[in-house]
C-alpha cells in the first residue's frame, strides 16, 4: 500500500530485444528504481497498436513494483503513428501467431536475464493481446501468471482459422501452465458472453486455476479511459482485481 513518506522512482525507456527468429524489435520498458528483486510483467498491446495507453500501462505496472516490458509487435510493418501502423496491420489480416509468440518469448527472456528480477514473469493483454497472452502462456510454458482482458478470438469457428491463425487458442487450454484471471464486459461482442462461457467451461474441464470477472454495463475495451467504451466504476474494480491477482501470484 502506498505511503506518503516512501521513496519512489522509476526508469522508463525504449529498448530493443531479440524477438521471433532472433529478429530485433523495439519495446517500451519501465521498472522501479532499486535493487529489487521485482516480479516481471510482459504487456501485450491491442489491435489499435502499440499506443500511448500501453506506454502508460507499462509505467502503471512499474509504479506498482513490476519490471515491465511492452514489445512492439508491429515493428516489422513500418513506423509512424500507432493508429496508422495498427490500421495497416489490421488491413493485412493481423500478424501471425507464431511471430507474436516468438516476440513475447523474447521479451520474457530479456526480463528473466535482468539481475533485479525475482524469477517470476506475468503476462497482461487486452483485446487481441488477451488472445495472444493466452496462446503464449499455453505454448511457451514460461509464464507464471496470466491476465486476459476481453481476449477476442480465443474461441474461434473453423472458418475463422487461417495460415496466420491456424489453431484456436481454446484448443491449447490443457497446456495452460499457470493461474489466470479473465476480465470481461457482458455487452462485448468479441468475446461474446457465450464465447466467455465456452472459454470458462474448457478451463473447468481441464482443471485449471482461474478466476473470471464479468461486468454488466461494460463492453469491449472498458479500461480505455481515452475511448467512449470507458466505464469508470467497472474499470476501477477490474484493475483492483488484476492487481490483487498479480500480487498473489507474482510477488
Amino acid at each position: 500500500m502506498y505511503q506518503t513518506n516512501q521513496y519512489e522512482g522509476m526508469i522508463a525507456e525504449t529498448v530493443t530485444l531479440q524477438g521471433h527468429k532472433g529478429e530485433t524489435i523495439n519495446a517500451y520498458m519501465a521498472r522501479p528504481l532499486g535493487a529489487g528483486p521485482f516480479p516481471g510483467m510482459v504487456l501485450i498491446h491491442h489491435a489499435p497498436g502499440w499506443d500511448e495507453w500501453y506506454r502508460e500501462c507499462t509505467r502503471r505496472f512499474a509504479h506498482h513494483g513490476y519490471a515491465t516490458i511492452s514489445p512492439n509487435l508491429y515493428f516489422r510493418d513500418g513506423h509512424g503513428t500507432a493508429e496508422d501502423v495498427g490500421a495497416k496491420v489490421r488491413a493485412a489480416g493481423g500478424i501471425p501467431d507464431e511471430q507474436v509468440i516468438g516476440d513475447l518469448e523474447g521479451a520474457n527472456k530479456l526480463l528473466r536475464s535482468m539481475p533485479y528480477l525475482n524469477g517470476k514473469v506475468g503476462v497482461f493483454g487486452t483485446c487481441s493481446g488477451g488472445r495472444h497472452g493466452f496462446l503464449t502462456a499455453c505454448r511457451t510454458k514460461s509464464v507464471d501468471a496470466l491476465v486476459e482482458c476481453w481476449g477476442g478470438g480465443v474461441v474461434m469457428k473453423t472458418e475463422e482459422l487461417n495460415p496466420k491463425k491456424p489453431v484456436a487458442p481454446i484448443d491449447y487450454t490443457k497446456d495452460l501452465p499457470c493461474p489466470m484471471i479473465g476480465i470481461f464486459g457482458n455487452d462485448d461482442k468479441s468475446p461474446s458472453p457465450e464465447q466467455v462461457n465456452a472459454h470458462e467451461a474448457e478451463l473447468k474441464k481441464c482443471g485449471k486455476n482461474y478466476e473470471f470477472h464479468r461486468y454488466d454495463g461494460a463492453g469491449h475495451g472498458f479500461f480505455y479511459y481515452d475511448r467512449p467504451a470507458y466505464r469508470q466504476e467497472q474499470a476501477v474494480d477490474g484493475w483492483k482485481k488484476v492487481m490483487a491477482f498479480c500480487e498473489k501470484h507474482l510477488k
